[in-house]
């Protein structure tokens, strides 16, 4: 009976290793066959890396403001009888803006000129009689005291009137106006903002240490996002001699032509001073770099068909500098004549095959052009 099981259970195991051997024997040749099989090439774009002289620059925020620009205001209380612009109109220097009402003051003015006329006349008749030595000297200083004091109460209402003639102090396009017909003003009330458009400033600042490095004349080139793709030259025109006490940086200011009066006071740009050298740099286009939290890196093909291979990529990680348009510069990591993928880069691990195919390519222009306005 013992014997019986005994030769029962050999019987089971040899079953069930059976079984197992022959799963793990499929297995193993499953993994063998797959082993055996080889992924088809990716296809990608590629570009070879290349030198380029660029031109560096220093790069800072700036904040355009108007090379003239104030409130216009009353300086006296008075009515408004005339309004002699249009919100938004350009104006030159000298037009009428705002008439307040100086019917007052031109009536005391005709009383004060006849009163100059009649002291003119009593001092010319006091200068002859002490001519003829019939008057006293002190009668005749008390003609030209009285005519002056006439002349002083005619410009002192003229003053009045021009006052209250609110003109346009320079040329410039005047905002959105802010009183009405017939609105009494006192005086400092704001009537219409007017700004001098062309040319304009850009402020900016940048940091102490490049102070040996900017002086008035340099180009700037600066970009805004109201026009994108466009860029506005100009030129450095002033340095402020101190440094900010809080954050260590210098500021400056450049001038730009703004003859279609699109860049307004108040708009922010991105600015690009220019430094009087060159540099020589390898750059490859952006679409090249693969972004990884632990670094950045390309893939760099690897041609083997001469030792019966296929070409494959290489990951490389690289330092990256400066950007022009859709170049980026490459400190470390690549150099001159190295191809590298521009497209595709998703699907490619290291020592991956590829099958290259430009037929499109990512751009690679250090000043892009929009294709369309």
């Amino acid at each position: 009976m013992v014997k019986r099981m005994i030769l029962m259970l050999l019987a089971m195991i040899l079953l069930v290793g059976g079984v197992l051997g022959y799963k793990l024997f499929g297995r193993y040749m499953m993994n063998k066959a797959l082993a055996a099989q080889k992924a088809p090439p990716s296809v990608v774009s590629v570009i070879e890396a290349r030198e380029l002289t660029w031109q560096p620059a220093l790069h800072a925020v700036g904040s355009f403001s108007a090379v003239q620009g104030i409130v216009v205001s009353a300086q006296l209380d008075g009515a408004i009888t005339r309004i002699a612009f249009e919100s938004g109109a350009a104006v030159k220097a000298g037009d009428l803006l705002v008439q307040q009402d100086i019917s007052t003051e031109e009536a005391l003015l005709a009383s004060a000129e006849a009163g100059e006329t009649l002291a003119k006349l009593s001092l010319d008749r006091s200068k002859d009689l002490r001519a003829q030595g019939t008057n006293a000297q002190a009668e005749l200083d008390s003609a030209v005291a009285a005519f002056r004091q006439a002349q002083a109460n005619v410009a002192s209402l003229k003053a009045t009137i021009e006052k209250k003639t609110i003109r346009a102090p320079f040329a410039g396009r005047a905002g959105i106006r802010q009183v009405n017909l017939g609105e009494f003003l006192r005086s400092g009330d704001a009537i219409v903002q007017l700004q001098a458009l062309d040319p304009i400033y850009i402020d900016f600042a940048l940091p102490q240490q490049n102070t040996s490095q900017v002086a008035p004349g340099q180009s700037v080139h600066v970009t805004v996002d109201a026009y994108p793709g466009e860029v506005f030259p100009g030129a450095v025109n002033a340095l402020n001699p101190k440094i900010d006490d809080a954050t260590r940086n210098f500021q400056i200011q450049a001038t730009l032509n703004n003859a279609g009066g699109r860049l307004r006071p108040g708009m922010f740009g991105s600015v690009e001073v220019e430094l009087p050298v060159s540099e020589k740099v390898v750059t490859v286009p952006l679409s090249s770099i693969v972004y990884n939290p632990y670094g950045n890196a390309v893939y760099v093909v690897e041609d083997n068909r001469k030792q019966g291979g296929d070409l494959t990529v290489r990951q490389q990680f690289v330092q990256t500098g400066a950007n022009r348009g859709d170049q980026v510069a490459i400190i470390k990591g690549v150099k001159t004549g190295d191809v590298v993928v521009t497209a595709g880069q998703l699907k490619l691990r290291n020592g991956a095959s590829i099958v290259i195919n430009n037929k499109v390519t990512p751009d690679n222009s250090a000043a892009p052009v929009p294709s369309h306005p």
